[in-house]
């Protein structure tokens, strides 16, 4: 049950209500993560759209972006976005088994991504200066220094509603994924 209270996207008014009538222009709905933020501080929705609108001008494509939010997903430990970002792995072209290794920080069929996941799980996992060695194997395996920089902006991205849906324990309105 979500602890912060948010009215539905008809009930909203003003800024918010803008921010929700573009949500709703773009997704044809507005996922309940939205609704909880975007009802409490519809400037950090709107600054977080906006994020999200230049990371996918980025120059890492759709299926990298995806890598991203599944691997941080699963070791923020959050079941929403877990749930919202399966199914855009799948669009990206994913199989089901594909993303469940993705978020286990490895995968088989592609040395690249598999070298994003592990570089990303090692940025969430650990504290302090990251080793120049990982740094050092994520450019070994193709990423440019711009892609290092769009790399963490998609962490910071996905970290944000990471930890917001759980402090706010934002009920799921997307499929359920399994479990590892």
């Amino acid at each position: 049950m979500s602890r912060l209270p948010a009215p539905t996207a008809e009930e909203a008014t003003g800024k918010t209500a803008e921010v929700f009538g573009n949500i709703k222009n773009v997704m044809g709905r507005v996922p309940n993560a939205y609704l909880a933020i975007g009802s409490h501080a519809p400037d950090i929705l709107a600054q977080t759209l906006q994020l999200n609108v230049a990371l996918a001008r980025s120059s890492l494509n759709a299926r990298e972006r995806e890598a991203i939010n599944l691997i941080v997903s699963e070791e923020s430990g959050c079941d929403y976005c877990l749930a919202a970002h399966t199914p855009l792995a799948r669009k990206a072209g994913y199989s089901e088994a594909q993303t469940l290794q993705l978020r286990q920080g490895y995968f088989e069929e592609n040395t690249k991504i598999d070298a994003l996941v592990k570089f990303v799980q090692i940025l969430v996992t650990t504290r302090g200066t990251v080793a120049p060695g990982y740094v050092n194997a994520f450019r070994s395996a193709g990423f440019t220094d711009q892609q290092v920089v769009e790399t963490i902006g998609v962490v910071t991205a996905i970290l944000f509603t990471n930890m917001f849906n759980r402090v706010n324990d934002t009920d799921v309105d997307f499929p359920a994924v399994n479990a590892l």
